[in-house]
């Protein structure tokens, strides 16, 4: 059993801000390969051959496939119970926002509300050239834009700045929250690994929840270290003792 005794529930109510922090961990229970651990992506392949411009403009063939792959891969997925698990405590708790970093839209079939997917979405297609969003035809790897620019995944790449007022909205959730969860991420990969500690700073309670300790682990109010599938649904038990109508 999860012991979660630790959380100040006196400093929260249904109407505290809530923020989901997601990174690859939480869809690894899923069967996807995260990237920087000892098996994931990048111990098989260079990043910046399948994951850069210049990648794309060398070899768009291979990047195509590559991602056409991880398509597959993602859609054969199916969520997890921690995926699950933070759709039910959206309905406790109203004002919760999910920041994700990861591109599989697990998330959102899960039923998970207002997302900001930080590093874009694998599902989707925009133009190489103007960035203009594309439809990609059933069973088409590619795509070319009325511009003359090939369809690439709509994803952040390596050299790549993150959406600018996407970035501000989830800072702004972060200072502004009352509950931070950091799931599944590392932390060190930043803009975005920058979260947990804008939420510190403002006074958030932040709970992480990762097998492996992380640079902010001594940080956090609660480090729990086991998978996110096991805590969240035990946590949600406990949040919802304390707080369901």
């Amino acid at each position: 059993m999860i012991q979660v005794s630790r959380i100040p529930f006196e400093r929260l109510n249904p109407d505290s801000q809530i923020v989901f922090f997601t990174g690859a961990g939480i869809s690894a229970e899923s069967g996807l390969a995260t990237f920087r651990d000892p098996d994931g992506h990048w111990a098989k392949h260079d990043p910046m051959q399948l994951a850069s411009r210049a990648g794309f403009q060398q070899d768009q063939e291979l990047v195509l496939s590559w991602y056409a792959q991880r398509r597959k891969n993602a859609l054969r997925a199916d969520p997890n119970d921690a995926h699950r698990t933070i759709t039910r405590f959206q309905k406790l708790f109203p004002h919760s926002v999910v920041i994700t970093q990861n591109v599989d839209g697990l998330h959102a079939r899960a039923g998970n509300q207002r997302i900001l997917e930080l590093h874009g979405n694998l599902h989707r297609t925009k133009c190489f050239l103007c960035h203009r969003p594309l439809a990609l035809p059933d069973g088409a790897q590619s795509v070319i834009c009325s511009c003359g620019g090939a369809g690439r995944p709509d994803v952040v790449w390596f050299g790549e700045t993150l959406d600018p007022s996407l970035l501000s909205e989830a800072m702004e959730y972060s200072r502004n929250c009352d509950l931070f969860f950091s799931i599944g991420t590392s932390n060190q990969i930043f803009p975005a690994g920058e979260l947990p500690y804008l939420a510190r700073k403002a006074g958030a309670i932040v709970i992480e929840i990762n097998p492996q300790a992380t640079p902010f682990s001594p940080l956090a109010d609660q480090s729990l270290r086991e998978p996110a599938g096991v805590v969240l649904p035990a946590l949600y038990k406990e949040f919802h003792e304390a707080f369901a109508a």
